[in-house]
């Protein structure tokens, strides 16, 4: 299947290539941005839209999956570059664009004050005038075409993921997992679901996935990383995978070395898919590139476990 040409895929440059991107969607001489990575990504984001022919005021919508600093840490600093955007959120989400207080904090307190800095660039508010609450179901009309908003709880309860009708694709932001273009194989997309700190839940994410695959979408577009397809069979990959880190954390979680337990399956897992998915790479270099997802993951799953057995 080829892809639409009216969704651009932006690489944001956090972390290194093909890691994080954004999308640019064009109607009618109209566009919105699908999630606009951190502060240091505005010029890529600008360049974007030149790139396309398009002024910033051509940009009527900035809609964030969720507030995570990946994904929504630029949008304060964009904004004033888009005379005419309003940013859509989900009704989490908002008090933290507001005053980025809490997110500041809770991300330096995974991170460390060194990574936001060098990682994260300048974390500005949003006015709380340029936002619109997006509900369970909210319609954005882009010149035309409709963007709708899906809550899509498990990754983060403030998430929501934007169904395209036009194009029979979602834009996933963390919900629909991993997938780097290094793993692919002759199989296609190898694919990892995501479940950094803190708000993981494997039930509500396996549901949010199964919600999504009902829609029958030929594309996911990625936040981590860009488009794919095929895409019931990395559904169920994805549920298979949650299901196994919800096992492991539960055999880890009375342990004394809890984390280095964690990261040790966890690895063990993926490694064993990739193997059988027919990956190029070796298992040094498998793990290489998810070494920073398997670190998030553990946590992760810490946070979800701790939570409930309180």
């Amino acid at each position: 299947m080829s892809l639409d040409p009216s969704i651009i895929t932006i690489d944001t440059g956090f972390q290194r290539a093909d890691f994080d991107a954004a999308y640019l969607v064009i109607q009618n001489g109209r566009a919105a941005f699908i999630d606009c990575g951190t502060g240091l990504a505005v010029p890529a984001m600008l360049a974007a839209l030149a790139d396309a022919g398009l002024a910033p005021d051509a940009v009527d919508w900035l809609l964030l999956t969720h507030v995570h600093l990946d994904h929504a840490g630029g949008a304060g600093l964009l904004l004033p570059q888009l005379p005419n955007a309003t940013v859509v959120v989900h009704p989490r989400g908002a008090p933290h664009l507001i005053d980025p207080t809490r997110l500041i904090a809770g991300a330096t307190a995974v991170y460390g004050e060194a990574e936001i800095a060098r990682s994260y660039g300048r974390i500005e508010a949003v006015p709380a005038d340029r936002l619109r609450i997006a509900d369970d179901g909210h319609r954005i009309d882009l010149a035309g075409r409709a963007l709708l908003c899906m809550h899509t709880p498990g990754h983060a309860l403030h998430h929501f993921c934007v169904w395209d009708a036009r194009s029979q694709s979602w834009f996933t932001g963390d919900t629909f997992g991993l997938s780097y273009r290094e793993l692919d194989s002759a199989r296609g997309a190898f694919i990892v679901p995501t479940s950094s700190p803190v708000q993981f839940d494997p039930e509500p994410l396996k549901a949010s996935i199964r919600r999504m695959l009902q829609m029958q979408p030929q594309t996911m577009y990625l936040t981590h990383y860009g488009p794919v397809q095929d895409v019931q069979r990395l559904g169920a990959d994805l549920l298979e995978q949650i299901d196994a880190m919800a096992q492991i954390g539960r055999q880890c979680h009375e342990r004394a070395d809890r984390h280095r337990c964690l990261l040790a399956a966890l690895t063990a897992l993926y490694l064993e898919r990739a193997q059988a998915h027919g990956c190029a790479l070796d298992d040094d270099a498998v793990t290489q590139v998810l070494a920073m997802d398997i670190e998030l993951n553990a946590q992760g799953l810490a946070c979800w476990l701790d939570r409930s057995t309180r």
